[in-house]
Parts: structure tokens; sequence; C-alpha cells
């Protein structure tokens, strides 16, 4: 079953705007994810891989998309200034390949020239292989069937440049999507929507907790900014090579959120990546990942690497690890065994 949300999937509108009200109380959470080289499962079977089995999307997909900053405002001369800026900026070398267009960009001419008839021929496969994207926006169970004909698949309505506060904020996307953890693994993927990390609505803290929620999800990384004008800070961002590890580990199973005492990760001595999130917007708060909580076995010693820092904490953490995070901000660890 689809979890209860308190947002009926919009339609897709343009310019999109605020549709509702939510009050989010609930001011720390942690996320954990396993971060270790894609491995065979147990009992004989192969290696996860999704239903599609096209050979693609084996770790999320990276690249942009003209929607969020420019929706049906686009034309050749954008699409090849982005690409030339991909490069550029070494967003390309990070993993950011694909450059795609979105709505609106054969309606201008089709209407132009009165075009009132259509069709949508089935031709021949040529054999190259194509990555497939369903953007259902969370209807219909979509994370229980979606891979079987996609690589990714939309679980939540279009997201707005917004932390919280409305039904399609960052937070409210990430949460729904958290329900569908079970279903990603290499081949395909849930999707949240587009990244807005640069796009102007939030502050440069909340596009880091936004770019690591996304990151520890294993959810697509698609830019949704304009790349020709893109800033250091946004930049910085998106080209942490670190964070965008964790993203594209080939394992490839998806973060979750980690209540009291769940213990329902699965026991390894490989790397965790772990994600310590405050939602409030007015004190810091002390965020902990106890070991049960996070598939480790007490007592087990652990380095952790901040990732967003680039430094390894001094010391080592045998039972939890507990930082303070100030609001609306994360800490990103990952978490390595210490050989004995």
């Amino acid at each position: 079953m689809a979890p209860e949300s308190r947002c009926p999937v919009p339609r897709r509108r343009c310019p999109r705007s605020p549709t509702a009200v939510l009050l989010l109380l609930l001011a720390g959470f942690v996320f954990a994810a396993d971060a270790r080289p894609l491995l065979p499962t147990g009992g004989g079977g192969g290696a996860r891989r999704g239903l599609l089995d096209n050979g693609l999307g084996l770790t999320p997909q990276m690249g942009w998309n003209s929607w969020n900053h420019f929706q049906c405002d686009i034309n050749e001369t954008l699409v090849r200034s982005t690409a030339y800026a991909l490069v550029a900026t070494g967003l390309a070398k990070a993993g950011y390949t694909y450059v795609n267009l979105d709505d609106c960009w054969a309606d201008n001419q089709r209407t132009k020239e009165d075009v009132d008839y259509l069709k949508y021929d089935n031709c021949y496969p040529d054999g190259t292989p194509e990555t497939l994207s369903r953007s259902i926006r969370g209807y219909m169970d979509v994370a229980r069937w979606g891979g079987t004909c996609g690589n990714s698949w939309r679980t939540t309505g279009d997201i707005n440049d917004t932390w919280s506060g409305d039904c399609n904020s960052m937070l409210d996307n990430i949460d729904l999507n958290d329900a569908y953890a079970h279903y990603a693994k290499p081949g395909g993927w849930n999707d949240p929507d587009m990244l807005e990390v640069g796009n102007g609505g939030m502050t440069y803290n909340e596009y880091v907790v936004h770019f690591s929620l996304w990151a520890i999800a294993k959810a697509p990384l698609i830019i949704g900014c304009d790349v020709t004008s893109i800033s250091n800070e946004t930049l910085g961002i998106l080209s942490n090579a670190e964070v965008i590890a964790i993203n594209q580990d080939r394992l490839g199973i998806q973060g979750k959120k980690v209540r009291k005492y769940d213990n329902d990760l699965e026991l390894t001595r490989h790397r965790k990546a772990v994600l310590l999130l405050n939602r409030g917007a007015t004190r810091s708060a002390s965020v902990t990942a106890a070991w049960p909580d996070v598939g480790i076995r007490p007592g087990v010693a652990i380095v952790a690497r901040d990732v967003w820092k680039h430094e390894t904490l001094p010391g080592k953490f045998t039972d939890s690890l507990t930082a303070v995070v100030d609001p609306h901000l994360c800490k990103l660890f990952v978490l390595t065994p210490v050989p004995r």
C-alpha cells in the first residue's frame, strides 16, 4: 500500500505554487545506509538488480534537467550552453552526464503550426540502451511495479524549492520517498524529484541537507538550476565527491529513517553512511546514532569521517555517534569498522 499522504499528487503547472501548510514538529532524525561494494546476496542468488535489467541505472542517474529552473522557456542555445557549462565547471567529470529536456520542448512549434493530430509510432528498436525514467509522480503505487519497466520512478509530486511548510517541499518529498526504500536496487531507483539546489528558495545549509538526503536515499541526482550562471557555493555542494560516492555506491541500498530500537538494517562489517538531521528552525539539537539503530554490533569500534568537512573525527567510537547539529542542517558521516 502507498503511504498515506497529507497532499494529493499535484498536476504539473507553470508556474507552481504552494497548496497547503504543514507543521513539522520532529527535531532530529537519523538516516542510515550501507556503503560497501556490490556483493552477491546469500543463498546462492545473484547480485541485487532491478527487474528491467537493461544493463543501465546500476547506480542512480546523474545529470541536468530543464524543468525546475526554466520550465517552458527553453531553446537550443540554452541546451548547448548548459552542456558546455557542465564540462567547463567539472560537473560532467563528477558524474553529471545526462542533459535532459523536459516539458514544452516541442509545444511552441506545434502550436504555431496548428497541429491537431499526433501519431506515436512504435518504431523498431535500434539496439541503443536507453535509461527509462517513469514520471508518474507517485500514482498507482508506482514503486511496487516501476522496476519492471523503468530505471527510476517518481514517488512524489513535483518538488517545490522550499524546506517545509507545503505539500511538495523538499522534506515532504523525502519523507514520502522513504516508505519505498526496500524497492530501490541497482537498475531501479526511487525518485523524489529533481534537485532544487541553487534555485534560490532555500538557504545554503538547507541545500546541503537537500543534497545529502538525495545522496543517501540513492535518488537520481538531476541538477535543476541554471548551470551557466552557477555560484561557487552551489558548485561546491553539487560536486562534493565524498557525498556523490555515497549515492553512487554499487551496493545500491537506499538509506532509510532510523527510529530508536528498530534495529532493522542488515548487520555488516562494511562501511555505513549515517545522516544526522535537525529539522528544527531555532535551536541546535544533539542527535545520536546508536549502533543497534544502524545495524552495527554493540562494542564494535568505528572511525567516523565527516564528508562535508572532508575530515576524519579524532578517536574511535564503540557504541554510538553523537553530534550537535545546527538548525536546518545535517551531519553526514561514513562509518568504517576498525580491524581487530
